[in-house]
């Protein structure tokens, strides 16, 4: 997961893999007789992190906070994490690989339900249906997005202005408080 996360998943090779685990080629190939073998074992470990986080995450919640915002920063934190920065190199993988895209596919379909199951719904108990789900969908690929940005300039405020930005769409979409301009003056 942290060669996946650090150099990517091409340049994470099953030698540097089995070097950086401690492990000889020999021991590692008894384990992870395949590049498919080692693909699939990450994914599956890879996956479990992330849905740990994201329980984790909804049980940070502060009380009286606002749900939204705090569903908001949790994952935003989150993907600044080892594991959600691995699959995202997987995912950017899979792009042009159908061998990893076809290993990752049950794993992203498990986390999209999980967007709308237990774990999500503790962070976010306010709002059903489709406006509901699109402020959730918009704010979650707005996050996902950012965090793949290589912002080259005024990182930190661009940051802080975007979530700001995709918080008060939220607050948009779930009708929460008065109307409401998207732009924080």
């Amino acid at each position: 997961m942290k060669l996946f996360a650090e150099i990517g998943y091409a340049a994470a090779t099953n030698p540097r893999i089995a070097e950086e685990a401690g492990l000889t080629r020999g021991a590692m190939l008894y384990h992870f007789p395949t590049r498919e073998a080692l693909v699939d074992a990450a994914v599956g470990h890879i996956q479990a992190a992330r849905l740990a986080l994201l329980s984790a995450a909804a049980d940070q919640g502060a009380p009286g906070g606002d749900v939204a915002d705090q569903a908001i920063d949790s994952y935003w934190a989150a993907l600044q994490s080892t594991p959600f920065k691995a699959f995202a190199e997987l995912e950017a993988a899979a792009r042009l690989d159908a061998d990893v895209r076809q290993r990752i596919a049950a794993a992203q379909s498990e986390f999209d339900h999980a967007q709308v199951g237990e774990p999500f719904a503790r962070m976010i108990s306010t709002g059903a249906g489709a406006r509901f789900q699109a402020s959730r969908d918009l704010a979650r690929f707005m996050l996902e997005g950012l965090a793949r940005a290589e912002l080259t300039y005024d990182r930190d405020t661009r940051i802080e202005h975007l979530l700001a930005v995709i918080k008060r769409a939220t607050h948009i979409l779930n009708r929460k408080g008065p109307p409401q301009d998207l732009w924080p003056e």
